[in-house]
């Protein structure tokens, strides 16, 4: 009988364990949907201040998701399935257990970003990263816990899949130097580093990245002078067919859930190639250019960095100290391309000496020079609206001036871009310096510090390093899949 009533009070506090358990399971369900609410969305738009300035991707206070519901499940890296209550010579409970989907993963992220947002559980990361960036002297982040825990969930999570399909040079390489080096740089980080984000499996990756270079297919494909796109659309066409064709991935998604990145100035046409990458896929495009098919909801606007040598000048890594002379109000040098260059040019060209504007400098003058002695740096688009002046000016902390018409700047949906820039309507020129001369000192000096705070996030490493440009590349990519509800 005691035998008897031993295995019977055994049983009940077993039932009473997985009881328990279950009913711990439950509340956490319930706790991750109500922080999931489907009517969220870690990316929204912001209404333009000015009429040349397009709506930019933000990440909010409201995180994710799009219009499906979330199905995130509470836990670690693995998730109870369900429980076999069975007696072993011990009596233990045995749990079976299987790894989360991708799409769980993600509803996962969302769950835990909107938690930092609405300030329940922030991580020591999170709380760390606030005080460094000294957010209540320089607001330039739209939400720092957002952006905080969103890239904690990057670092986490995110895992992509490098296609190893194509041939050397124009797969798997691009241009390491001059005014295209982003692309051959993230190209090869994506290939050799990113150790961490990198999977050989495709069954756990998230995105899938296309490696072809945009700069390579116009050196080798394009016939000069012809202004015929036909062989780099082709190339991109016959890319898509062999990878959907060998692999199930594209095919699953319709191309949702890769990327391609390039910044020549015909990256966008080369992804007319194929209908589905053009207004399904990712496009990480330098010619962010809303007017011409760019999609700022999945679409990422990519940094143009002009690698003169192949390395960043010295004189750029060493600004002057914040409270250093800049005896020149503002400064720009540049040819004559696009419709808004000549605009300027023939407003203040030689007409001002406050307005540095020059179609050439002067012999034995040095360009860094200039900016590093201006407060303002003017930044024209020229036949594109990218411009490499715009991260040369925040590298030499000249607070850069953007004249331009329907471009989404780069990490716009993470950073705020008015606490560290100054955007002039083209209309405007006439007016420049009117404008600039009314910035109040204080508000100067604030966007000197912004630039300070927000520089970090353009620097180009040899190895990439976090926070810098290759991973806020790689992060804003994140965003973009991290919204998508995919099968």
């Amino acid at each position: 009988m005691e035998e008897e009533s031993s295995e019977m009070e055994i049983d009940s506090r077993i039932f009473a364990l997985s009881a328990l358990a279950s009913l711990l399971t439950v509340i956490s369900l319930v706790l991750v949907f109500m922080v999931s609410d489907p009517n969220y969305s870690i990316t929204g738009f912001a209404d333009s201040k000015s009429e040349f300035s397009l709506p930019t991707v933000e990440l909010q206070r409201i995180i994710p998701s799009t219009p499906d519901h979330i199905k995130a499940i509470s836990g670690g890296s693995k998730v109870l399935l369900h429980t076999n209550r069975s007696r072993n010579s011990t009596g233990a409970v045995i749990r079976k257990w299987k790894r989360l989907s991708r799409e769980e993963e993600l509803a996962r992220a969302r769950a835990s970003i909107r938690m930092a947002v609405l300030g329940r559980n922030v991580s020591a990361e999170t709380a760390r990263f606030e005080k460094e960036s000294d957010l209540s002297a320089v607001q330039v982040y739209r939400n720092p816990r957002a952006f905080s825990r969103s890239y904690d969930e990057m670092e986490k999570r995110f895992k992509v899949y490098v296609y190893m399909e194509g041939d050397i040079p124009i797969v798997h390489r691009g241009p390491c130097k001059d005014i295209y080096a982003i692309e051959g740089r993230f190209i090869s980080e994506m290939e050799h580093g990113f150790r961490r984000f990198r999977t050989s499996d495709p069954r756990r990756a998230h995105v899938f990245f296309m490696p072809f270079s945009a700069t390579w297919m116009v050196r080798y494909l394009y016939t000069p002078l012809s202004y015929n796109h036909s062989p780099l659309r082709q190339f991109v066409s016959d890319y898509v067919r062999v990878i959907s064709t060998k692999y199930p991935f594209w095919n699953r998604t319709q191309g949702a859930d890769h990327f391609m990145l390039a910044c020549h100035d015909w990256g966008p046409s080369a992804s007319r190639g194929s209908s589905l990458l053009y207004n399904n896929s990712i496009r990480v495009l330098c010619n962010a250019n809303t007017s011409e098919g760019f999609k700022p909801q999945k679409d990422v606007s990519l940094p143009e960095i002009a690698l003169y040598g192949g390395n960043i000048s010295p004189k750029l890594l060493h600004p002057p100290p914040p409270n250093a002379s800049r005896p020149r109000l503002s400064f720009f040098a540049g040819g004559l391309h696009g419709p808004i260059r000549p605009l300027l040019l023939q407003q203040w060209k030689g007409r001002d000496p406050d307005m540095q504007v020059y179609e050439y400098l002067p012999k034995d003058s040095d360009y860094y020079t200039y900016m590093l002695n201006s407060k303002y740096c003017l930044c024209p688009s020229g036949y594109e609206v990218a411009s490499p002046r715009i991260v040369e000016a925040i590298y030499a902390e000249c607070v850069p001036v953007i004249l331009s018409e329907h471009y989404v700047l780069p990490f716009s949906d993470v950073l705020q871009w008015e606490a560290f820039s100054i955007q002039v309507e083209t209309s405007e020129i006439p007016r420049l310096k009117e404008i600039l001369m009314a910035v109040p000192e204080e508000k100067y000096r604030r966007l000197q510090e912004g630039l300070r705070a927000v520089r970090k996030h353009f620097m180009l490493n040899q190895h990439a390093q976090r926070f810098d440009v290759l991973h806020m590349i790689l992060h804003s990519i994140w965003l973009r899949r991290i919204n998508r509800r995919l099968p």
